[in-house]
């Protein structure tokens, strides 16, 4: 069991947090929004009600539903009014509706990739366009998003959209003694005293950002934005020094890729008046950027160092990606297309949506007793998506060399991999290769109970037929695809082949088949993770990952968060 937090983080990280609030509170377009990383409960409450107190009662403030359809979003006809009416009457969606507010958007990390394109359209523009049955209108839609992350490990919201966001605030440290009571602590706009000088925020705001491998462009100019509005706050014309520092640690700390270099040593002062820089600027615009760099490093937190310092972070992509194929009739309902019913599931609603704005032109070819004219061009289907399953493949190495140096440790590798799936939910299947070829011990399944039975009798010993291991790891693959599965073949072996798909031993002959089987792989498109069993990274296979166009794994840096972590990367 993991130690609590110490009540002096907790109370510092809520804060920071009420300043977000307050910050966000005073542009909420112009900030994009935060990214709010807490469990549902008492503390995401608390501090949901300080930033609709900061906001105001005249600001809208929505909350979207987990499943949205894109007439809710968006808006669009409504139709029992338009059937009235006989003309097209508009009804707004919720995109519309935040406008000059804030959009809480629930299970962020669980989006899907239209809807989050449709949320970073309206903060890119302000404008919620509806382009569909027969209308063409666009509402002002400015809002701010607050994304609510409730994500495990590696999940997280969009990219797209924490690219436009400010602020990434997370209260999983917070307790509900970090809480203060009202009228005690640290108010949202008593955290950080006004500095009135003028200095230059742009480029130390750049400089911070480069330093930190910050790619994106948005994120110094968000932080500027913060920096204004703290300074406006605080009753200041410009940002000063704190209110630049400030921002540096609202917005570009969280986004941090690396850990910034210490700043050098000041230069030794010349005793030539002639080397001093004019008026002191350049020494001032020096002076900033230590000063912001050293307030972002100062603010990373400790876990984030941690896991710069050993390469770790990476942008998470949301949830679990998977592999979503298109279906006429099956599946999650994605909107409608013009069809014909007989090849798919008639889509009555849309239909008649798309029928209704007409109608009027259309009074002269209504017959008696009906009350509207559909024509073929009117009928809609209903287009859905199945997300389709996938099957991990392990290929196992369980020749002679493998079996001396390591089978032991990549069967346990393999293990923690099959637990891994089967939470999951998807399908696995083992062979493994030695001898003169290669056999499948466990076809594809969903029993973890079988799959750890037929690794743990897995024997070893033998020649490396490591070209018939490969092409059997991609004929089941390929099988598995053709089923309408998606397959990820994880290969284990130290990239060692004596065997030809001859039979016959030679390393010369072993190692070119080895290399064409690989070249299969890329051919087909198929995506794979090489662990190195090897007790050094091996160059052999190194060379076999990038011909089968696979991620290299060393199995000597392979723990099982690593190797979980390269799987999930790999499937995504």
């Amino acid at each position: 069991m993991s130690a609590p937090p110490e009540p002096e983080a907790g109370r510092a990280a809520w804060t920071i947090a009420l300043r977000v609030a307050a910050l966000l509170a005073a542009d909420p377009h112009g900030c994009g929004g935060v990214r709010l990383r807490a469990r549902p409960g008492p503390v995401r409450e608390a501090w949901l009600a300080a930033f609709r107190a900061a906001l105001g009662t005249g600001s809208p403030v929505r909350r979207m539903p987990v499943a949205i359809a894109d007439d809710r979003l968006l808006g669009g006809l409504d139709l029992p009014a338009t059937l009235g009416a006989g003309r097209p009457v508009l009804q707004r969606g919720l995109l519309a509706e935040a406008h000059g507010g804030v959009l809480i958007v629930p299970m962020a990390e669980r989006l899907d990739a239209g809807t989050a394109a449709r949320l970073a359209a309206c903060l890119d523009t302000g404008i919620a366009a509806l382009a569909r049955e027969g209308l063409d209108v666009c509402l002002p839609a400015r809002f701010g998003l607050i994304l609510l992350d409730e994500g495990e490990a590696d999940e997280a919201p969009p990219d797209a959209l924490l690219d436009r966001l400010a602020f990434r605030i997370d209260l999983e440290t917070v307790g509900i003694r970090d809480i203060a009571p009202e009228g005690e602590g640290a108010t949202a706009t008593e955290i950080i005293a006004p500095d009135p000088d003028t200095v230059r925020a742009v480029e130390a705001l750049c400089s911070a950002a480069a330093a930190l491998g910050v790619d994106s462009l948005r994120a110094p100019i968000l932080a500027l934005r913060v920096a204004r509005l703290a300074a406006l706050r605080d009753g200041a014309a410009e940002p000063g020094e704190a209110h630049i520092v400030e921002a540096a640690r609202l917005v570009l700390a969280p986004r941090a890729t690396r850990i910034p270099e210490a700043a050098p040593p000041p230069p030794e002062r010349s005793e030539r008046p002639d080397d001093a820089p004019e008026d002191g600027q350049d020494g001032a615009d020096r002076a900033l950027d230590d000063v912001v760099l050293e307030a972002v490093r100062a603010a990373l937190p400790p876990g984030l160092l941690a896991l710069l310092a050993a390469g770790r972070v990476r942008n998470a992509s949301a949830g679990r990606a998977g592999s979503r194929a298109a279906s006429d009739r099956a599946g999650r309902r994605e909107g409608s297309r013009a069809g014909d019913p007989r090849r798919g599931r008639l889509d009555l609603v849309a239909t008649l949506r798309a029928a209704a704005p007409w109608q009027k032109l259309r009074a002269s070819a209504r017959r008696p007793q009906q009350p509207i004219v559909i024509r073929g061009d009117d009928i809609r289907v209903a287009r859905f998506r199945r997300r389709s399953e996938t099957t991990t493949i392990f290929a196992v190495d369980a020749s002679g060399s493998a079996a001396i140096e390591r089978l032991a440790e990549a069967k346990g590798a393999v293990e923690g991999l099959l637990a891994e799936s089967y939470a999951r939910r998807d399908r696995v299947a083992l062979l493994a290769f030695r001898g003169a070829g290669a056999d499948i011990v466990l076809p594809p399944t969903r029993s973890l109970v079988r799959a750890k039975r037929g690794l743990a009798g897995l024997p070893g010993g033998g020649g490396t037929p490591l070209a018939a291991g490969l092409d059997a790891a991609l004929l089941l693959a390929l099988s598995v695809r053709r089923g309408g599965g998606s397959p990820l073949v994880v290969l284990l072996t130290d990239g060692r082949a004596n065997v030809a798909r001859s039979g016959e031993p030679g390393r010369g002959r072993a190692g070119e088949d080895a290399l064409a089987a690989a070249r299969a792989f890329r051919s087909e498109g198929l995506p794979a993770l090489l662990v190195d069993t090897a007790a050094r990274p091996s160059e052999t296979a190194r060379r076999l990952a990038e011909a089968m166009a696979a991620r290299y794994l060393p199995l000597p840096q392979a723990d099982a968060a690593r190797l979980g972590a390269a799987v999930r990367a790999v499937a995504s």
